[in-house]
């Protein structure tokens, strides 16, 4: 699907026509008839026919309060009607804002995605040229819709690929032809050097798989100052059997989505990198497999980290934490970035904590924390701030070791991640950490077994662009 801008609308041929709620005089004059059967709700629409015999799809945008997700309404839209859909399709965006316009196409950019990449036998698609008319110049935004609806697109993929090919390896390999197509550097770090360089718990995590660990470090940096402005974290565990500590059969299948967060990085870059935004950025992706074999980490051991921190080892199901570990010290020794996010699929607390609905978000700076849940409730990317109290960090106490990768307790156990997470950033300051744990994979109307959701794209993109 292509995007393209248009002076006018040419009402003999088929077009959207998007509605806000119980404002249907906004659109009159292109109505065949007058009183449809329409009022513009959220999330709703109906064919209707020209003179022409062209079609006009009415869409609804619905009030105020749906703005932050009107790409959902054009997603489902074009879900359910391009097949019947000719080459060419316009859109009446006259009345549509910048971030109408490039939500409408973020939508329509989504609802191309196709899940059944490894199915024997692919359904065939139109290619379809979108319309934008508007007597407003739209390219840039029109561009910006599109890179960033292709973006989540990729990221969608790669978490719901399966995992005897979604590899560490394939990750390290996806992020060198991004790099290459899309002008950034990239660097894998493979056993021997991370041997070499001490990522002793990603190497640790590792070794029960045939898989070996790699490390990915994306650079974005266009500006001519070195400083780097933000970097990004990801756990990049591309399955995730729960190690000696096993997880029940139950769900294991979707364990293939434990490097969401990983995906979130890789994509933010590739995307950063397509807008050509004037800030300088790094992403690392700590990636492993976590398998059970004899060479496994084991409860009880005690295994050493790139911050030269020993660990105790409670659970080797609580690894998503561990990798982190190593790329949020490497980070803070070696780039010493202006500010720090990592973002994990990093535990069930979390998920009985907020539902589906929002990330825990984990920091000491509520500058930051206020930005990025303004930027959540803007992109319906929402973040929900949990708390960091001092009396929680005795559940980290170790008698053996420095500190244990898992408390035992029932309770408090995504704020329990979060501090171990914080005693690898020697108190930076402008560290977050988002466990998007409920929100990466899940639930759709347009799959029948859970999926990869693109969260994240959005709201770490429009974070960046704040600080630009």
């Amino acid at each position: 699907m292509t995007y393209k801008h248009s002076k006018s609308l040419d009402i003999t041929k088929d077009f959207i026509l998007p509605c806000r709620k119980d404002e249907l005089d906004s659109i009159k004059e292109f109505l065949p008839i007058e009183n449809p059967d329409f009022d513009g709700s959220f999330s709703t629409h109906q064919l209707l026919y020209g003179t022409q015999g062209n079609r006009i799809y009415l869409i609804g945008l619905g009030e105020e309060k749906h703005n932050s997700q009107l790409e959902k309404t054009f997603q489902k839209l074009a879900f359910e009607t391009q097949k019947y859909w000719n080459k060419n399709i316009q859109v009446y965006a006259e009345n549509l804002t910048e971030d109408d316009i490039k939500k409408a196409v973020i939508g329509l950019k989504m609802a191309q995605y196709a899940i059944g990449e490894f199915k024997s036998k692919k359904e065939k698609t139109n290619k379809i040229t979108v319309s934008f008319t508007s007597s407003k110049t739209i390219k840039n935004v029109l561009n910006e819709g599109k890179y960033t609806g292709e973006t989540i697109n990729r990221i969608k993929a790669l978490v719901d690929s399966p995992p005897n090919i979604k590899t560490p390896e394939f990750l390290g390999k996806w992020a060198e032809k991004s790099a290459k197509d899309t002008d950034y550097k990239c660097s894998v770090l493979k056993h021997k050097e991370l041997k070499k360089q001490g990522f002793e718990a990603v190497l640790s995590v590792g070794k029960g798989s045939v898989n070996k660990p790699v490390v990915i470090i994306t650079e974005y940096t266009p500006k001519k100052s070195k400083k780097i402005d933000i970097a990004l974290v990801g756990k990049g565990i591309t399955f995730d059997s729960g190690g000696l500590s096993i997880k029940p059969s139950t769900n294991l299948h979707y364990m293939k989505s434990d490097m969401g967060g990983a995906a979130v990085v890789l994509g933010v870059v590739e995307l950063i990198a397509k807008l050509k935004l004037d800030i300088n950025i790094v992403g690392i992706v700590c990636s492993a497999e976590n398998a059970v074999d004899a060479e496994s980490y084991r409860p009880g051991d005690v295994i050493n980290s790139y911050s030269g921190k020993t660990i105790e080892i409670i659970d080797t199901d609580a690894e998503g934490r561990l990798v982190l570990a190593d790329g949020l010290s490497y980070a803070v020794k070696n780039i010493e970035p202006e500010y720090l996010i990592d973002l994990a699929t990093l535990t069930g607390s979390v998920v009985r904590t907020l539902g589906y609905e929002a990330a825990g978000m984990f920091t000491h700076n509520e500058e930051m924390a206020k930005t990025m849940s303004e930027i959540g409730y803007k992109v319906h990317e929402r973040v929900w701030q949990l708390p960091m109290f001092e009396e929680y960090k005795s559940d980290l106490h170790s008698d053996i070791a420095d500190l244990r990768n898992f408390s035992g307790k029932p309770l408090t156990g995504a704020t329990n991640a979060a501090q171990f997470l914080e005693s690898f950033t020697e108190e930076h300051k402008n560290w977050i950490h988002l466990d998007i744990a409920g929100v990466s994979f899940g639930s759709s109307p347009y799959a029948k077994m859970k999926s990869a959701s693109g969260y994240g794209i959005q709201l770490i993109t429009e974070f960046i662009k704040s600080k630009i």
